[in-house]
Formats: C-alpha cells, structure tokens, sequence
C-alpha cells in the first residue's frame, strides 16, 4: 500500500449554535497540530454544532458561516484541513465536508443521505448532495463520508466502485449505553469489505439531548481496531493503520458515567446557569443525581436540600446529611409541614364536595408540589439550574408528580432505567466514597405515605424495565411481550400505564438521550388513545 500523507483526526469539543466558540476549538486544535499533519480533519458540523433545529432557517446562521470563511482560509495558509460545515448555496442549505488549502475553500463534498435521527432531523433542513466522494490530495485517493450516510448501501456501491487509500467519516455518532462496540463492529464491517483503512472522527460534548462521546478511531484494511481516542475529551490522533491494537474499552457503566457527566456540563454552561442544585431524599435517584453534579460542575456550584415531612424516615435524614458532607456540597434542611398542612386545610371544605378514591393521592401529591415550590425558588433567587431526579422507569409509568418531583431544568436520569441507577451508583463509589451503601440497597420509597415502598405500586424493578424496554425502545406489542413470557397482569397494568401517563412526559424537563428511544423528541406518540 502507498504511503499515506500524514492524517490527523481533530476530536474536538463542539457547542451548539456557536460558532465563534467551534471557531475558537478549531483554531486551537490547529496550533496544537503545529505542521505535523499534513491533513487534519474535524469531525462533522464542527463550525455549527448540530442541534440547530429551526435555527437552521434563521438568515443569521448563513451570515455567520459566511464571516467565518475569511477566517477558515487564513487557517489554511498554515494548516491544511478538512471540516465538516454547513454550505449555503443556490438557497439550499447542505451538509457538507469542505477541504480548506494553501488560503482558499479548494473541494466540498455535500452529504447525499441525510440522517433519520429525529433529533437532528437532518431531513427536515438539508438538501441532499449529488457529489461523488472523492478527494484526490498529495496523491492519494481518499473517500470522504459524512455522518452515518457511509452505512447506506448505495454509498457503499459508490466506495466499492473504485479503490481508495482511505475511508475518512467526519462522524456524529452520539453515545448510547452499551452501543460503542456495536458502532465499532460497524466500522469494522465495513473496512472489512472495501478492504481498505478507515478513520471515523467523532466529536465530544453535549447538545441539547444528545451527548458526543469521541472515540475517534482507525481500522486497518482487514477490519482490525487500531487506534481510539480517549473518550469524552479533546484529542489529535495521527492516523496509523498499523498501529495498535487498540485497548479494551472501559466498562459500559463507566462510559455512561462520563457522558451524563458531560451532559450536565455542557448543559449548564450552554443555558447560563451558575450551577446546580437539587432534592435530596436520601434514596436512590437523588442520590446519584448529587453525586453526577458534583463530577460535573464541582462541589462548590452544586446545593442540595433535605425536605422532611411527616413519613420521611430518620434514615433518609442521616444518609441525606451524610452523603452531603462527604461530598462537600452547600447542604439545607427544610422541613415541608408548614408548606403542606396550610395547604390541606385550605383545600378541606373544597374536596369534601368530592368522594375521596380508594387510592387518593391529594396529600401526596401535596408534599411534592410543596417540595417542587420550595426548589423552584431556590432556583429563581440563586440562579441554579434545578435538577429532576426521577429515572426512566418512573416516568415510563407515571410514577413521579406534575408540577411536584417534576419541576426543573433538565432530566439528568430521563433516560436510566432504575436498574442502571443502581449500577451506576456501584461504579461510582468505586472511584471514592460518594453514595452511602445503605442507600443503595435498602427498598426504594417515595415516602410520601407511612410505609410506603415502590413495590407496593410497581412490580419488581428488573421486570418493570423490561416491560419499557421492549414496549419503548423496540416497539413490541402488548401480545409480542406476553409471547416472550412475561407476566401478563404486569405487562397489562405496566403497558396501560405507560399509555396513560404521555401527557405528563409531554411536560416533564430535557434530559439526555442515552437509549435507542427515550422519552424526548424521538419518542413521538399520541397523547390519548390506543395503537
């Protein structure tokens, strides 16, 4: 095989919707290179970011990619590159690879199949491209791809049409737990049948529900993993097809650490607020919640507080102020009764024109709308982004309160099944003490009714999360999951509840999108009715 010229994959940090800031990373990623490479190349819609959304209609976007060229030439004269960039042309907007050299836009590629994702829903803005994928630099042929238009057959027919010296995707891949070796394997694939290397360059950070997790990477012509980089960080890696073999991969709850940890981050710092703070019950999902700010954002920005009632449990109390301390976080305590108890006696004379129901969930429902007030002004007055602490499997079926629990700024565990928290929290105190063990594993409760226990509403956690898994990230029917042996009353009462409860998800807070299909923007069903 000729010699390649020297290739650099350029994983670089990527903000929505600012370029000066992309500009800036861009730039700086240049300097670091410092004539080393040959080529450099920039992940896709590195200038822009890639949640957009409407945006991509506003005028000002194209004025802005338009101010940044002059810019982008003059980086050139030192370095040339490749980045993945919108392009206006001819009142189109296109997805395109743009190869800037010796001072001047030289070559563009336009993407010719755009992404079904809906929550880039590339479909909606982009005109697909008629290019064919080839750029011929010092010598070599490269095949240049955009995005996971590489995977579409007809793509590949172009590819496998004529040989090539590399295969280079500035890629989009966004993080889903347990799916890295999955995309790797696809990589691999189809290395393995164009028969020549591959260079995939992801970006890092966090926009809006997705999360970038690098892991840029490099197979040989045998489909062999060569080289990655570090996930979740900024990195230069030189292409080398003989290089490696790459290292193992961290295991899959550590990965999903760091990309609720970047999602946070990027989060907040993308809205403007100056940090975090949240409900600390001392169960389960609050716990992990606190202890996920703290990684992202420090100590020092992250307040939880402790909002006791009457059935809230000593235990609750102590582990609350327990963990809160060896986290070192702003810690309060705020007993709900005097919010709650005003409320109810005002409330008396108009619900007795009512019949209470067999399971009536006033009071209850009372305490977390106490407990969502109180936050909610910590909040306004601090400046602090307010975090949701209920997980996947509770705002599948509902179990969470409107206005109550609900209230906040962003869903850190919107998409985490309850059996991923737990082995979320075990991997986490792994790298220290952060969640006190017997938060972890006595029997998880709302407390909001003496006694209370989740199993006392919800069948056990594992087969609750089946159930979601398999009704609403794989959209298997009702029949589909009591053919697969699953406990029909369950998978009845789960189903319905899932069905009932769209209306309160339609108004639950962002969050990242972890899975296949979480309970954002890709999820879209109506909000009453079967089928």
């Amino acid at each position: 095989m000729p010699a390649l010229p020297r290739i650099t994959l350029a994983q670089i940090r990527i903000h929505s919707g600012d370029p000066a800031a992309n500009l800036a990373n861009i730039e700086h990623a240049i300097r670091q290179d410092d004539g080393h490479s040959d080529l450099l190349v920039f992940p896709s819609l590195a200038l822009t970011g890639h949640v957009l959304q409407d945006r991509w209609l506003y005028p000002h976007v194209a004025e802005a990619v338009q101010d940044a060229l002059p810019t982008l030439c003059t980086l050139s004269e030192q370095q040339s590159f490749l980045l993945g960039m919108p392009r206006f042309a001819d009142g189109h907007l296109y997805h395109s690879a743009c190869l800037f050299h010796q001072g001047r836009l030289l070559w563009s590629h336009d993407k010719q199949w755009m992404s079904p994702d809906p929550l880039q829903n590339q479909q909606r803005y982009f005109t697909p491209g008629s290019s064919l994928p080839w750029l011929e630099f010092q010598g070599m042929q490269l095949a240049i791809t955009l995005g996971d238009e590489m995977f579409r057959p007809e793509l590949q027919q172009q590819l496998a049409s004529r040989p090539c010296t590399l295969l280079i995707n500035l890629g989009d891949s966004a993080f889903h737990h347990d799916g890295l070796p999955a995309r790797e394997q696809q990589l691999s694939k189809i290395a393995r049948q164009l028969g020549c290397p591959l260079a995939q360059v992801n970006p890092v950070g966090g926009q809006d529900e997705l999360v970038f997790d690098g892991h840029s990477c490099v197979m040989d012509a045998d489909g062999l993993l060569r080289q990655r980089a570090t996930g979740f960080a900024e990195a230069l890696l030189a292409v080398d097809p003989a290089a490696g073999p790459a290292p193992a991969l961290p295991a899959s709850e550590a990965l999903t650490w760091q990309a609720l940890v970047t999602s946070l981050h990027d989060y907040a710092g993308a809205c403007g607020f100056n940090g975090a703070l949240l409900g600390l019950s001392g169960g389960i999902d609050s716990a992990l919640v606190l202890a996920l700010a703290v990684d992202a954002l420090g100590a020092d920005r992250v307040t939880a507080v402790m909002m006791p009632y009457h059935y809230t449990a000593q235990i609750s109390q102590d582990d609350a102020a327990e963990q809160a301390r060896a986290l070192g976080v702003a810690y309060h305590v705020a007993p709900i009764a005097p919010l709650v108890e005003p409320f109810a006696a005002q409330l008396q004379p108009l619900l007795e024109q009512w019949p209470a129901p067999a399971q009536d969930t006033t009071e209850q429902n009372l305490q977390a709308r106490s407990r969502g007030m109180l936050l909610m002004a910590l909040s306004n007055r601090s400046g602090a982004l307010l975090l949701t602490t209920s997980n996947k499997s509770e705002m599948a079926v509902g179990y969470c309160t409107l206005y109550g629990d609900m209230c906040g700024g962003f869903a850190l565990l919107k998409d985490i099944p309850k059996t991923l928290a737990y082995r979320l929290a075990e991997y986490r105190n792994t790298l220290g003490p952060a969640i006190p063990e017997r938060v972890i594993t006595r029997p998880p409760t709302a407390e909001l009714a003496p006694g209370q226990e989740d199993s006392d509403s919800l069948p056990p956690y594992p087969l609750l999360d089946e159930i979601v898994r398999l009704y609403v990230e794989e959209s298997r029917s009702v029949q589909q999951l009591l053919d697969a042996g699953l406990d029909a009353g369950w998978v009845q009462r789960v189903t319905r509840m899932i069905d009932r409860n769209e209306f309160k998800r339609r108004q639950a807070a962002p969050g990242p999108c972890l899975s296949t299909r979480g309970f954002g923007r890709e999820r879209q069903v109506p909000l009453g009715g079967k089928l």
